[in-house]
């Protein structure tokens, strides 16, 4: 029996399920972006191999443009504030805000030269996606394992300043849809005194109007991107961090909650203090 009258039922009864149900659609876009993901990477990784033959933070401006294109296809648009303060030629620390699957497109949307990430171990070892990264320079750090992380931090602080790179780390630690900021998490900070090298907040506003995967919510929307001034680190210690960990959680969360406007009654408690380093 000829298997393409099979597939073709399959297809059509796919795209109407799409087409009624806003859980399929929602399942649909998100199937989507992983299979995207992969692909890109697949093609972003030769591309990288071809033009700089192997691991170094230039790949990170080849990547950039692969995922970029992601957004003409889910309609998003990001709307940037304050870019100039990330194109300082100068080493730094950038923390943001982590919500979604998501923050990958608004991340290389703005994305200054010689800029890499921090990002957990585990995302290594997924196929060409790890390749990806490593070849774009990210550092890896193994969360559950905290003598081996601090290792990589100290490892990362020296090459940021030798090397003049910019570093991202999402403080929070884990991605986060509750509409407000999780406690900040030591290591971003730790990092940033260390090295003696500003931190500059950069901060996403709420996905929420157009992403929103408990109400399997996925349609087109606008994402406001405010990067807040950069806050110097030059002579402080170890003992500052408390202080330096509470002066940008609150000027990221009060700039979090103004252009997400949401409103104060919808507001969460806030939670005080950090959770230990990782």
């Amino acid at each position: 029996m000829a298997l393409w009258p099979w597939l073709s039922a399959a297809l059509l009864l796919l795209l109407l399920l799409v087409q009624l149900s806003r859980a399929a659609r929602f399942y649909a876009k998100v199937a989507l972006y992983c299979a995207l993901c992969l692909t890109v990477s697949i093609a972003a990784s030769a591309v990288c191999l071809l033009r700089h033959g192997g691991r170094t933070v230039e790949n990170m401006r080849i990547i950039s443009w692969f995922i970029r294109s992601f957004k003409y296809l889910y309609g998003l648009r990001f709307d940037v504030k304050g870019r100039q303060k990330l194109e300082v030629d100068r080493p730094c620390v950038i923390i943001s805000n982590h919500q979604s699957i998501l923050d990958m497109m608004g991340l290389m949307e703005i994305l200054p030269p010689r800029c890499v990430q921090i990002a957990k171990r585990e995302l290594l070892f997924m196929g060409p996606v790890g390749l990806v990264m490593y070849l774009g320079g990210v550092f890896f750090i193994n969360r559950q394992c905290s003598s081996t992380a601090m290792t990589v931090m100290t490892e990362v602080g020296e090459r940021m300043v030798r090397e003049n790179l910019k570093v991202w780390i999402y403080p929070e630690g884990t991605r986060n849809d509750n509409e407000d900021l999780l406690p900040f998490k030591k290591g971003a900070f730790y990092l940033a005194i260390q090295a003696q090298v500003p931190i500059i907040p950069v901060v996403y506003s709420s996905f929420s109007s157009f992403y929103k995967p408990r109400t399997k919510l996925f349609t087109s929307g606008t994402i406001k991107v405010e990067v807040l001034d950069a806050i110097p680190t030059s002579g402080l210690t170890v003992a500052d961090v408390p202080t330096l960990i509470d002066t940008c959680y609150q000027a990221m969360r009060t700039t979090f909650f103004r252009i997400s406007k949401i409103p104060q009654e919808d507001r969460a408690t806030p939670k005080p203090g950090a959770q230990p380093a990782q």
